[in-house]
């Protein structure tokens, strides 16, 4: 069984521009990764609990910000070529990302050094809009971005 993670990708418009707001990994792995490194909020999820409510607890837990309310649009699965099925959903909304805080995890760093460090899950996150986002995120999740804006044609 595949692992499986939930993410909400919030969109505002800003004049005619849709933007959508995505995360960059923190961690020594991804510290010098750009273009194709972004995500949208997400994190694993158990069967014991629903991919909506994974995908607003992780959300709050990589942000530090409460999920703003509005209508939530499924954006379907994907698999990245890593195998892990990623569920999307999306919610438009603007939120303002200046107090943004993400949760850390440990691993040991330098390698091989026994010393315990820590790193946010989320070192920073922004608003971009649609073409710039095709950029930056893991090229798995972009076909979010494509049913995200069939889904606002529709």
């Amino acid at each position: 069984m595949p692992k499986r993670s939930a993410g909400l990708l919030l969109f505002r418009q800003i004049d005619t521009t849709t933007e959508v707001l995505i995360g960059h990994p923190g961690g020594p792995f991804w510290a010098r990764k750009e273009d194709g490194a972004w995500s949208i909020p997400k994190g694993e999820y158990g069967d014991d609990e629903e991919p909506l409510a994974a995908a607003r607890r992780e959300f709050v837990e990589e942000l530090g910000l409460d999920v703003p309310a509005g209508e939530v649009i499924e954006l379907g699965e994907v698999k990245q070529s890593g195998g892990k099925v990623v569920t999307a959903f999306a919610i438009g909304a603007d939120l303002d990302i200046t107090d943004a805080v993400s949760n850390t995890f440990e691993m040991e760093w330098p390698p091989r050094s026994g010393k315990l460090k820590a790193f946010p899950e989320v070192d920073r996150v922004a608003w971009f809009d649609l073409d710039t986002a095709r950029v930056k995120l893991n090229k798995g999740q972009r076909e979010f971005l494509d049913r995200l804006v069939a889904a606002s044609a529709g």
